[in-house]
């Protein structure tokens, strides 16, 4: 047994979407804010890039330390989110599957045992990866959910 057919089924797919719900829009509605303090489409994309490959780097540790424990991601302390929101969206895309690629790479062929490795979260407490995974798969749909609504209203 390795990752449930529906997580590895999720993570293989759901960024599947994009394509088809923001494909054809104008650059400007994907970069254009309808709120100043909220994130337009394009930087929440540039944010699940970033999170994406913040994401592999605990799942990196989750293997190889006991139980880590791992702070609450925050975008706006990250060093590397400015950068990440400054690429254009079709860059920010592309690293996007190329990340996925990697995460698909990575926990594709982890045995039972490795996915019930902990990792710990300074709010929802101890995780199997297995979890992680599906936490981080809820947190980019909301994300994904959000850019189409800013692009699209």
């Amino acid at each position: 047994m390795a990752l449930p057919d529906g997580l590895a089924q999720r993570l293989a797919t759901q960024l599947d979407a994009i394509p088809a719900l923001l494909g054809e829009l104008e650059p400007a509605l994907l970069t254009r804010r309808t709120s100043p303090d909220k994130w337009s489409a394009h930087e929440n994309l540039a944010h699940l890039g970033r999170y994406q490959e913040m994401f592999i780097e605990r799942i990196a540790r989750i293997l190889v330390e006991d139980r880590p424990q791992l702070a609450r991601y925050r975008a706006e302390e990250d060093p590397h989110t400015p950068a990440w929101m400054a690429l254009p969206t079709v860059e920010v895309l592309k690293r996007l599957r190329a990340g996925r690629e990697r995460m698909i790479s990575l926990v594709g062929g982890l045995s039972d045992r490795q996915l019930a490795r902990e990792g710990i979260h300074q709010t929802f407490g101890p995780l199997t990866l297995t979890q992680w995974l599906d936490f981080f798969l809820v947190h980019e749909g909301h994300h994904l959910y959000v850019a189409v609504q800013r692009a699209r209203t």
